[in-house]
């Protein structure tokens, strides 16, 4: 059933068109969804609109985030919604949760790489203290699959309903579709960043080694080999040398 606001509804209703033209329009979504995510200027704006397109796109979905595990602590990359970061705050507390689970196993290499819970309200054994508490959150039913890129593990994409029932199966579908076209958009993402990160510090070294070659009247290949054996000797990234000269350089003038 497709609803005002709504690009995909998951409510057969017994006819085949009816899903049809579901499927189709969520497939434009898709496709919208895909060029959006790739014009994003940053890592965090393509994973903050892949939280918020699934709130925009998914019937029933309340809010989404994106939930990491570093070092067995919970961190809330994206969250669209109050209930997220209070939901991966308390699973980080608990060690415990479903959210948390998916994303701490996938970056173990194993464990499920997709969940639902379609009614918080029922026993939840695998996760009965967070159950309980979700249940004070207003959390009525959750779904999250595995993000990803490459071989790296992102996280987990998890979207939540204050109703339970909300999600039924064929929310993981939707799931996983978001999901690969967030993968694409976060790798191109990643690529953007670091070809950036490379002529920002490609550009402070050049500089730097402008500044000791005026200073010191070195050649350039001699200026490049100050700031590296500064680099070795106090194990400091090379970027990091070249930062402090220009920074001596800005406060001596």
């Amino acid at each position: 059933m497709v609803e005002s606001g709504s690009a995909v509804g998951w409510a057969h209703r017994g006819a085949r068109w009816v899903v049809a033209v579901e499927w189709r329009e969520f497939a434009e979504a898709m496709a919208q969804l895909a060029r959006t995510l790739l014009a994003q200027e940053s890592v965090q704006g393509t994973l903050d609109e892949i939280a918020a397109s699934a709130v925009r796109l998914v019937e029933g979905c309340d809010a989404a985030g994106i939930l990491a595990v570093r070092k067995g602590r919970a961190v809330t990359l994206s969250a669209c919604g109050d209930v997220v970061e209070a939901s991966d705050q308390l699973q980080g507390e608990l060690a415990e949760g479903p959210c948390f689970d998916l994303a701490a196993r996938a970056t173990g290499g194993d464990g499920e790489r997709v969940f639902r819970i379609g009614d918080i309200t029922e026993p939840q054994p695998a996760w009965p203290r967070f159950a309980t508490a979700a249940r004070d959150l207003g959390i009525g039913s959750m779904t999250g699959v595995l993000l990803y890129t490459h071989d790296e593990d992102f996280g987990a994409l998890n979207l939540y309903s204050r109703r339970p029932g909300a999600f039924g199966k064929d929310i993981e579908t939707a799931g996983w579709m978001l999901a690969s076209h967030a993968a694409v958009a976060l790798a191109d993402a990643r690529t953007i960043d670091q070809l950036e990160d490379a002529m920002k510090t490609r550009h402070a070294i050049g500089e730097a080694m402008g500044i000791l070659m005026e200073r010191h009247r070195l050649s350039e290949d001699e200026a490049f080999n100050v700031l590296r054996r500064i680099s070795q000797q106090h194990n400091v990234k090379l970027r990091d040398v070249a930062q402090r000269v220009r920074t001596n350089r800005a406060a001596q003038a």
